[in-house]
Order: C-alpha cells, then sequence, then structure tokens
C-alpha cells in the first residue's frame, strides 16, 4: 500500500548531496527535509551557493541525492530507472526557467508542442492545444513568430504555455523573472499566481526577496541547511544581501 498522503507532491527526507573537490566534502544539501502540498505556492530562497539550486535540481528528477529519499507525486523517485523517471517528470513537472529555453528554429506554437510531442500525443490534438495555450497567455497571434521575434516577457509567457501543455500537478520555475525588466517580471508572477488560484502548485526558485514574497510560504536555505520555513512576512524569510 501506498503510504504517501495524497496531498503531498513532493517530499524530501533527509536529503544530502556531497560533492567531493578533492580531500574536501562540500554539503550542498546538508539533510534537507520537507514537503509540498498540492495547491501549495511555496518559494524556495537562499543566496548563492545556499543549495536551492541543488534542491530544485533534485526536486526537477535531473539530479540525485547522496543520501536520503525523495517522493514526487507518492512515487519513490530513487528507485526509478532514468525512463521511469523521466516519464514521472514530464506528466508531473512543467518547468520554467530564467533564459526561457525556447528552441530558436521552431515557431512558438511547435515550441509549446514539443513537452506534448514527447507523451505521444497525436498531431492535429498536439495543435489545438499549442494554440490554447498560446491564448490562454495572449499569443495566439504570434503563433507562427519564432523567439527571437518577441520581447523578453513574451518569451517566458511561451515558456509558461510550454509548462502546462502536458497539464503537470507542479510548475517549477527557476528565478523566471531574473532575465526581465521589474513591470515585467510582474506580469510573469501575476500568471503564476492566476496558476495557483486555478489549483496548479507553484515552487519558485529565486534569490530575490521581493519575488519570494508572493508566495504564500518561503523556505530559505543557508549552507545547505533549512533555517526557515514558514511564512513570507516574518524577518527570518529575508534573504540576507551579497
Amino acid at each position: 500500500m501506498n503510504e504517501q498522503n495524497n496531498d503531498v507532491l513532493i517530499k524530501l527526507q533527509d536529503v544530502y548531496k556531497i560533492y567531493q573537490t578533492g580531500e574536501t566534502s562540500v554539503h550542498a544539501l546538508d539533510g534537507v527535509s520537507l514537503e509540498i502540498r498540492r495547491g501549495e505556492f511555496a518559494a524556495i530562497v537562499g543566496a548563492s551557493g545556499s543549495g536551492k539550486s541543488t534542491c530544485m535540481n533534485i526536486i526537477g528528477c535531473l539530479d540525485k541525492p547522496t543520501s536520503g529519499s525523495y517522493h514526487l507525486a507518492g512515487a519513490d523517485v530513487l528507485s526509478m530507472d532514468d525512463n521511469a523517471k523521466a516519464k514521472l517528470r514530464n506528466k508531473t513537472l512543467g518547468f520554467i526557467f530564467q533564459q526561457y529555453n525556447l528552441i530558436p528554429k521552431l515557431n512558438l506554437c511547435e515550441n509549446v508542442e514539443l513537452a506534448m510531442l514527447y507523451a505521444g500525443m497525436p498531431a492535429g490534438e498536439r495543435h489545438k492545444r499549442s494554440l490554447k495555450l498560446l491564448e490562454q497567455v495572449g499569443l495566439a497571434d504570434k503563433a507562427q513568430n519564432v523567439p527571437n521575434q518577441l520581447s523578453g516577457g513574451q518569451q517566458q509567457r511561451v515558456a509558461i504555455a510550454r509548462a502546462l501543455a502536458g497539464e503537470p500537478a507542479v510548475i517549477l520555475a527557476d528565478e523566471p523573472t531574473g532575465a526581465l525588466d521589474s513591470q515585467t517580471g510582474r506580469e510573469i508572477l501575476a500568471y503564476l499566481k492566476q496558476l495557483n488560484i486555478e489549483g496548479r502548485t507553484v515552487v519558485l526558485i529565486t534569490h530575490d526577496n521581493a519575488i519570494a514574497r508572493q508566495a504564500q510560504r518561503i523556505i530559505r536555505l543557508e549552507d545547505g541547511k533549512i533555517v526557515y520555513d514558514g511564512t513570507a512576512d516574518a524577518p527570518e524569510a529575508v534573504v540576507a544581501a551579497e
């Protein structure tokens, strides 16, 4: 029987990630345990070197811990082979990156279709859903454009549409406003908030206190350890300036 709580989508238990550099052991993650439940909007924050990127890579099934356990949507990720892990990742997670990661030679519709292509969706259905998603982010009229014909904010909206293509349970956003001006960044955050209101679980990775405070919950990392986990309005939630 699966003992995982159905409401818990992400569960890290006593997770360590240790890198060996010569005779020195670097603890990128040092005994991290956390749960993120369905419908939460959580920000994982920390200064450079805090371990937040390592944490994101493990949550995203892009890296594996040195020790500890990780369950995603009730599945034991660390017991899976690469193919099973890829299927779980494509089904459960939608990624949004700082640099958009759009394919330059493909038009917007084709970029959004990629996740559905990997899932084996028929071409006609892919195209129809891609256009619908672009319409949701206000870019249906630019479906045949290529990424370099768009502004940064428009490209990030395409990335949001692509992240939603597989109807994932979790949106994992890595510094999604980092390459944008403040006004455009606020617009992208508004999209993420709306997705959360509509029922998506959103996990935001950032070093920016102003961005993090838009989340309902802040998980702050320092030297690979969780030093704060709570609401956004507490002084302990703030990342110190570097």
